[in-house]
């Protein structure tokens, strides 16, 4: 049985819906010898999340900014946490919305996505600093 834990540390990103799916083959655990397991990936913050969708037409990470920003919107009169921005607590709000967290299936040694799927950091602060995600790979050989 493998079990291996390493923390992806990713640059602060402006706000948007990034493919990070390199990111993660780079930095994140050795998947060449899991034959069959699961990539659990956990981001640590609470105003981004995790997702995964299109990874071939940047359009669909534009329109899922503007709809988000839409059906979420900045300065509603009803937030009361508003002490650190306007974009604040609508970033929280997305990040309940999207979630913080993914789980992959690893197959012969590579994720199991499918071919117009990848990994999205989703950025819901105008000003964000780095983030990091502990990837958990549970597997065998």
């Amino acid at each position: 049985m493998i079990w291996d834990q390493t923390t992806i540390e990713l640059t602060a990103l402006r706000r948007g819906f990034h493919l990070i799916t390199n990111e993660i083959l780079v930095q994140g655990p050795e998947l060449t010898n899991c034959q069959v397991g699961v990539l659990h990936l956990f981001l640590q913050h609470t105003s981004a999340s995790l997702a995964i969708n299109e990874n071939a037409d940047p359009d669909v990470r534009g329109d899922l900014e503007r709809h988000f920003n839409v059906m979420i919107p900045e300065r509603a009169p009803h937030y009361e946490h508003v002490l650190e921005g306007d974009d604040d607590m609508p970033a929280h709000i997305k990040s309940v919305v999207i979630g913080p967290s993914l789980t992959i299936p690893i197959t012969d040694g590579h994720l199991a996505l499918g071919t117009w799927q990848g990994i999205y950091l989703c950025e819901h602060r105008s000003h964000a600093s780095g983030r990091r995600i502990v990837a958990t790979l549970q597997g065998r050989w």
